[in-house]
């Protein structure tokens, strides 16, 4: 049996009832896209130019500002068409593959987010194995494995999106093509469209979380065990961005999670809000808080513009 390539086209949908206001709205979110597109192109620019921050911490923080453009180039051109050009209509093929991209990079997020604790537990725990454990051939597989993880483990499935008739409305609730949203527009068994996702859930992003959560407990443990003050503050601070980076990306999973599951009765708009929230807070975040924490990456900043300056 051959993908239903005859589809009719998908039509994605804005702010409901303030379609008069859509250029207006698309001000901020142009802004915040082109802030999210800089603030990681520049963290990707330092750590590359740098030399001082090629180390394993580093490279996650690359692979961690690489998925946020990836998952931000993914989502901005359908929803930049719609609020700029009303531009609705999207074809299947490019529908499932948006799809798939915007849910496996929101599991490469997860796993890298728990490969930076790894680094922070190693760092800490046992500095002196800390070279030998994390060399560049281990941080590239590691990498390796988050990245499989994410592109294989969403396929089964986006695949069965090809093969399923579409019989009902063909409308959208997002600027962006969602699983769920794709799948509840089948004519067909969707059971396991439902289930395979919840399954996929707690086994990445529940049990990823609760290994961070382990993993601070041990290196909390550890710090306690330091006696100087000074030295359990310097450790416990080179903690603090990414203690906020897994709280801004978690804390934005749960909340569109509660949303979805017990917002029934919340007006369609904070639903689409809280995806916008989701999708666009964390990569926007990011870049802020590890500017801002990080002396390493304050002082590549300080360099290149005194560079400009002197030009």
């Amino acid at each position: 049996m051959w993908p239903n390539t005859s589809a009719a086209h998908f039509l994605l949908t804005g702010f409901p009832g303030l379609e008069a206001a859509h250029h207006w709205i698309s001000i901020p979110f142009f802004a915040v896209y082109i802030s999210v597109l800089l603030g990681n192109g520049t963290l990707l620019y330092f750590i590359k130019d740098d030399q001082s921050l090629h180390e394993p911490m580093y490279y996650f923080l690359a692979m961690l500002a690489a998925t946020d453009l990836t998952v931000t180039l993914t989502t901005m051109p359908t929803v930049m068409g719609l609020l700029w050009g009303n531009h609705r209509e999207i074809s299947p093929g490019a529908c499932f593959l948006q799809a798939y991209f915007i849910h496996s990079l929101s599991i490469v997020e997860s796993g890298i987010l728990l490969s930076m604790a790894y680094d922070h537990f190693i760092a800490i725990c046992t500095p002196l194995r800390y070279n030998s454990i994390l060399t560049n051939n281990q941080v590239m597989k590691i990498g390796l494995v988050v990245l499989m993880r994410g592109f294989l483990s969403l396929l089964p499935p986006i695949l069965p999106l090809y093969w399923f008739p579409y019989c009902h409305s063909h409308v959208l609730s997002h600027a962006f093509c969602l699983h769920q949203d794709v799948m509840k527009l089948a004519c067909a068994d969707i059971t396991f469209n439902r289930v395979y996702p919840i399954i996929l859930v707690a086994l990445t992003f529940f049990l990823d979380a609760l290994m961070i959560f382990v993993s601070y407990i041990l290196i909390l443990k550890t710090v306690m065990g330091i006696a100087s003050g000074d030295e359990r503050a310097k450790a416990l601070n080179t903690c603090v961005s990414h203690i906020s980076c897994v709280l801004v990306f978690y804390i934005t999973v749960i909340g569109l999670t509660f949303i979805h599951r017990f917002g029934a009765h919340a007006p369609h708009v904070v639903h689409v809000t809280m995806s916008y929230v989701y999708f666009l807070f964390p990569p926007f975040m990011n870049p802020l808080i590890y500017s801002i924490k990080t002396k390493q990456i304050q002082r590549s900043i300080v360099c290149l513009f005194s560079v400009h300056s002197r030009a």
